[in-house]
């Protein structure tokens, strides 16, 4: 049998070479503020994958992506044991693009904290009067680069976005940072619409995209998972205040009032994060997650 170790290992993920694809595998890891934690989410990656799997189905029609399959069947034998089982996605391999693609339809978080200080979100000048968890009037592109593990990434203007893809694609900058914008706030409005009918506010998200071997722009990486995303439930959702979430701002809470936590969650945190990520599973896709 043919071993495989990761040519890459981010945050959460770890990527094999398969040849002519890529094999992603969605750790159980759980990062916060750009720090990996001690503790695994049990089944954590399985629901990442699982739930990316059912939105790159959900929008190929719109934004082509890099899915090939999650059974572990179609993959070399390396693969096909409990510890790949569900977590495992065949990929395209693509040129990834250096932009983090964030698209914002309500103000919260950071956003949140800048439209207080001065009235914008990431350069952009919103209306006055908006009150915290607040549905914008349309949603905002507001990409940033890419850091390495351990660094924060930076908020970069539409303009900027430009003149980095320019850098790396001469003569094709601008071409390529208005595709994976408008293919963004695309992707972000029809399942925004879609969550909200089975319950769920998508407040904000992130979507990667790179090239393909024809120098299509093709949706890669994640796709609307509770780490990419903040997930709000529409039950008791009100403007003017902190909302309770699916995704893992209660793990970013709990950081932020226990400072002196050494990157270690007690296990009631860890319990209720994975609870509210297998809930966002059934509520979005209808199905209990096993």
């Amino acid at each position: 049998m043919q071993e495989f170790a990761p040519i890459k290992e981010g945050k959460v993920r770890e990527v094999y070479d398969n040849g002519n694809s890529l094999i992603i595998v969605a750790t159980d890891r759980i990062s916060a503020f750009d720090v990996i934690l001690r503790n695994k989410i049990t089944n954590k990656g399985a629901i990442l994958t699982q739930m990316s799997k059912f939105w790159f189905d959900f929008t190929k029609e719109v934004v082509p992506n890099h899915m090939i399959s999650v059974d572990v069947k179609d993959m070399p034998e390396f693969f096909q044991n409990e510890q790949f089982e569900g977590k495992s996605m065949m990929c395209q391999k693509l040129e990834m693009l250096p932009i983090e693609c964030i698209v914002r339809g309500y103000i919260t978080g950071s956003g949140w904290a800048s439209y207080k200080e001065n009235g914008t979100v990431c350069g952009i000048k919103l209306p006055e009067g908006l009150q915290e968890s607040e549905k914008l009037p349309e949603p905002i592109y507001t990409p940033s680069t890419k850091a390495e593990i351990g660094l924060h990434d930076e908020n970069i203007s539409f303009e900027r976005s430009i003149e980095v893809l320019e850098a790396q694609f001469p003569g094709k900058g601008e071409e390529y940072a208005v595709k994976i914008k408008e293919a963004t706030i695309a992707l972000y409005k029809k399942c925004a619409a879609y969550a909200l009918s089975k319950g769920i506010i998508i407040a904000d998200t992130k979507f990667e995209f790179g090239l393909d071997r024809d120098g299509n722009v093709v949706l890669g990486d994640e796709m609307l998972t509770p780490d990419s995303s903040r997930f709000w439930p529409l039950d008791g959702y009100e403007a003017g205040k902190g909302q309770p979430s699916f995704d893992k701002q209660y793990v970013r809470d709990w950081l932020r009032a226990n400072p002196d936590n050494e990157n270690l969650l007690p296990e009631e945190v860890v319990t209720r994060t994975v609870d509210k990520y297998k809930e966002a599973f059934a509520l979005l896709t209808g199905k209990e997650f096993k």
